[in-house]
């Protein structure tokens, strides 16, 4: 009996090990006969459709190569031509990503990031409740332009550092982290003894460094404590490979690590302010996640008469929901983690300070000191950031006309134009300052390429900058979506949908889009983000169409709730990598990522029914609407 059920238990664990080999085989093969029995071309599109999203859902492939199962089962099925299948996998999108990449690997290659990051900290101070809101206003700050998977890893260690001083201070003081310190008004004119201390108790910490604070690089496998290599998939821009830190700790990971309970608490809220901060960064721009970018391309192609979303419109819309869901999700944490004293945790006074905020400052300040003076190429980077956000907003602002309008024939230029231009141009401006006679020195912890130092003229980026940012997996999934997309448009399975949705006919617009936001925020805590939106995309753009509301009053709260994975480890990388230092546990996550899933979604709602309704007019059925309508039922 005992070797029947060792031998059971083998069998289940060999079929364990290769279920995504099995699932990969079994899901087409048991859909088949959906194409054999009924050999149209609605069937044989929603066979595809069925095929790719199990595949997306279930992750038995990689994203990227789910998104090709289009490209050769439409043209085997006959749905759609092998060419214009190809053609859906390059948009003006993929341009438009390929130029912000661009401006991404300069902010990053030169430590501009870093700068922004520690300045905005240093204006919070050290007090916890100022201290959590001022890294979550750079996180949403960096995340507007650059990745959130690479946003929180770059400010996580910062972060990190911060709370390690912390704890360090608390276990070298024992309990007189609780004693206060007069500091006068003035802060030259702290006396000589206080400074003999705080150099000394700085001096200490770091002997101790590599029992204390000490990180490195995980570049091996996957270790038992779950650090390791992250691929960005869920829908954060760009997709790199992040290696989070290694943190060693003074003990092992454990309650009684901290100094005090309260200690726990701030590193806690902390830890997962930063990765809610990325996620709400990531709602305000366009090309903030691929989610945005997904919906844009994928509305424009749906609906190319519609000429109402661009950067401007978006960021008007979308930078109001920032501002509050950042203020609630702030009260929220700090609700549930510091408590209700703010008072106590909000002071801007110099007056009182502990020791312990005192040093936290110091090692705040002596970060950005590294840095060394602002260098040639922050300066040309910060330029090009402030030109293409300029550009961006200028284009077609709607309210009066924009710098397109100079040129004689419209529509031919795009923010895909004005972002692969600048990017273009990074690879030709040198990184050197020009008429410098002497040899220039980079500030911070970026320095040339060996290549570089011996050629005056190196560019501010390389291709191989570029190359190591740019998320190629994203594109061919992007591409995979607008591929479906087409097939539901030319088939008529999207029409078909659309009848089958019609009972829903007698619910109010903003019923609808409550459930859709729901459902999608559900739905997307166990699923990729942008597999998700992809899906959700044609159905309810068929959905708006057949119960004629503006499909802007659905789409667009759909892909912002989309971003609200954020009660999983697994929900999207930010969240995996907070994980993975150790302050939170999973109950942590899922307390906190409910309220700020439900905050997310009530100010959602607030937007589309308050502001978003004149911005869109979303009150009319429109005639861009009217007219894929009309064409599709045809």
């Amino acid at each position: 009996m005992r070797l029947e059920a060792t031998a059971r238990m083998d069998v289940f664990r060999k079929l364990w090990t290769a279920r995504k080999l099995i699932l990969v085989v079994f899901i087409p093969l048991s859909l088949l006969p959906l194409p054999l029995i009924h050999p149209t071309s609605e069937a044989c599109c929603a066979y595809v459709l069925m095929v790719t999203a199990v595949y997306w859902v279930s992750e038995a492939v990689p994203l990227g190569a789910a998104a090709l199962v289009p490209a050769f089962l439409y043209p085997l099925f006959g749905v759609l031509k092998s060419s214009e299948v190809a053609a859906e996998y390059c948009k003006d999108t993929t341009l438009l990503l390929m130029g912000v990449i661009c401006l991404a690997a300069s902010i990053e290659k030169w430590n501009l990031h870093k700068r922004i990051a520690l300045r905005m900290v240093m204006i919070a101070g050290a007090k916890p409740g100022m201290l959590v809101l001022g890294f979550m206003c750079c996180t949403v700050f960096l995340s507007m332009w650059l990745s959130n998977t690479s946003t929180t890893a770059m400010v996580m260690p910062i972060a990190e550092a911060v709370l390690q001083q912390l704890i360090c201070t608390g276990l070298a003081d024992g309990h007189a982290d609780s004693e206060t310190v007069e500091a006068p008004e003035d802060d030259s004119a702290v006396s000589d003894k206080e400074e003999n201390f705080n150099k000394n108790q700085l001096e200490l910490l770091y002997r101790n460094d590599s029992d204390c604070t000490k990180q490195e690089l995980s570049t091996g496998d996957e270790e038992a404590n779950g650090l390791g290599l992250i691929r960005q998939t869920n829908g954060h821009l760009p997709q790199v490979a992040i290696e989070i830190p290694n943190v060693k700790r003074v003990r092992t990971r454990r309650d009684s690590q901290y100094p005090t309970k309260r200690d726990h608490m701030i590193c806690k809220c902390l830890s997962l302010s930063i990765t809610y901060a990325a996620t709400i960064g990531g709602l305000i721009t366009i090309t903030g996640t691929s989610t945005n970018l997904i919906f844009a391309e994928q509305f424009n192609t749906r609906y190319p008469d519609a000429k109402v979303i661009n950067f401007g419109t978006w960021f008007i819309f979308s930078f109001p929901i920032a501002i509050i869901m950042l203020v609630l999700t702030w009260l929220w944490l700090h609700f549930l983690f510091l408590g209700c004293n703010f008072r106590e945790t909000c002071s801007w006074s110099k007056k009182r300070k502990t020791r312990r905020e005192m040093l936290s400052e110091m090692r705040i300040q002596e970060e950005y000191t590294k840095l060394g003076p602002i260098s040639y190429p922050e300066v040309v980077t910060g330029v090009f950031f402030i030109l293409m956000t300029l550009l961006w907003f200028t284009r077609e602002p709607g309210f009066v006309p924009g710098w397109t309008s100079l040129f004689e024939k419209k529509g031919y230029r795009t923010d895909a134009t004005v972002s692969v231009l600048l990017g273009f141009l990074l690879f030709l401006i040198p990184a050197r300052r020009p008429f410098s006679s002497s040899s220039y020195i980079f500030c911070g912890f970026q320095t040339l390429d060996d290549n570089s130092e011996s050629d005056p003229l190196a560019p501010m980026i390389t291709w191989k900058d570029f190359q190591r940012l740019m998320p190629w997996e994203i594109v061919i999934l992007v591409g995979g979506g607008y591929a479906l997309a087409a097939g539901c448009k030319v088939s008529g399975l999207s029409v078909w949908i659309g009848r089958q949705l019609e009972p829903m006919s007698g619910l109010p617009p903003w019923a609808v889009t409550l459930l859709a936001c729901l459902l999608v925020s559900a739905v997307t805590e166990f699923a990729s983000n942008p597999a998700t939106l992809t899906v959700f995309l044609p159905i309810l753009s068929a959905l708006s169409e057949t119960l004629r509301i503006n499909p802007l009053h659905t789409l667009i709260p759909s892909t912002m709730c989309v971003s609200f994975g954020v009660m999983l480890p697994v929900g999207n990388p930010p969240n995996a990598i907070v994980f993975s230092y150790g302050h939170v546990k999973i109950s942590d996550m899922v307390k906190a990522g409910f309220g700020v899933n439900l905050i997310g979604v009530a100010v959602v709602m607030l937007a589309i029914t308050t502001w978003g309704v004149p911005l869109f007019d979303l009150n009319e059925f429109p005639a861009w609407a009217v007219a894929r309508n009309v064409t599709g039922g045809l």
